[in-house]
């Protein structure tokens, strides 16, 4: 009688599992189809401010445009990595930026969260609490770590999208103008279109230090990722080729200082230069003898 209950359960969850894989092949294809080629507008506007200072000034509007290249990193079973590369200038002149990448990992336990000041708490989730779900781990242009959440990914009615909040230091627009707030409460979402994609963005600018945790302001973002043919994105693509192995280093030594699995602070800058300064120089920094004593040199001990 044992044997025969056993055996039931295992036919029973057979039907789980394949709905369960299903799904997963379906999360992987939404998210690999934020790759390729992509004119890009970029929209930011503040929207409440609840500071009594009445000196406050609040952040202007921001509309900006690009083409960007969102290149295939890595494409593992439970991981898919994604470089965005942004092209500026002239077709005839094109200048590649090593812009934000990010990482999707299934059913991921280990993450880091933004905390305050450079600091990031190391957080250890119950297997039960990311079941089926994907997190998204978005790095600094030197792939330093940004922020991270973990939600599911959602396909209904005809709309495929993904969304969680999470905190993140100031957005580079913010932090080179701003110094009233510290942390950015962001609730982030990825959801799919017919001409691309959208990353839409509810973001909250906080002030957060011992004992205050203060609401400044509230800001919508909204950043529109059109499609275009890939032969547009070619000099991204040329980049790519040229710079992947370099990047591969430098990952390499951030996933090993990840995976020390403890609480993380970061210096700003080191002899006064900020981190992507030295990893953007292209004569310096190839190898793993030079890259790696140099982000350890970042890490706060």
């Amino acid at each position: 009688m044992k044997h025969l209950v056993v055996l039931v359960a295992i036919i029973l969850s057979i039907p789980f599992s394949i709905n369960a894989q299903n799904k997963k092949k379906q999360d992987q294809k939404a998210i690999k189809s934020m790759c390729g080629c992509f004119e890009v507008s970029f929209n930011f506007a503040e929207t409440f401010q609840y500071s009594d200072d009445s000196t406050y000034v609040a952040s202007k509007t921001k509309h900006d445009k690009g083409l960007e290249w969102v290149q295939l990193v890595e494409d593992e079973k439970d991981k898919i990595s994604m470089q965005h590369l942004l092209i500026v200038g002239s077709k005839e002149q094109p200048y590649i930026v090593k812009h934000w990448r990010q990482d999707w990992e299934y059913e991921n336990t280990d993450l880091y969260e933004y905390f305050r000041n450079n600091e990031w708490k190391y957080t250890k989730l119950n297997k039960r609490q990311v079941e089926g779900q994907w997190s998204q781990k978005v790095f600094q242009v030197d792939d330093s770590p940004r922020y991270e959440g973990s939600a599911t990914w959602i396909h209904l009615d005809g709309k495929h999208y993904w969304e969680n909040t999470t905190t993140a230091p100031l957005p580079r627009r913010e932090y080179t103008q701003r110094s009233d707030y510290n942390v950015t409460g962001r609730t982030n979402r990825h959801e799919l279109t017919t001409t691309g994609w959208i990353h839409d963005q509810d973001n909250q600018k906080i002030l957060s230090e011992e004992g205050v945790y203060q609401l400044i302001a509230e800001e919508k973002g909204l950043n529109v990722y059109k499609r275009v043919e890939d032969s547009e994105c070619v000099a991204a693509q040329d980049y790519w080729t040229k710079e992947k192995d370099k990047w591969a280093l430098v990952r390499a030594k951030w996933d090993e200082v990840f995976a020390r699995n403890k609480d993380l602070f970061l210096e700003e800058k080191v002899d006064n230069k900020v981190l992507f300064k030295y990893l953007f120089d292209k004569e310096k920094y190839k190898t793993s003898e030079e890259i790696n004593p140099l982000i350890e040199s970042f890490v706060k001990k």
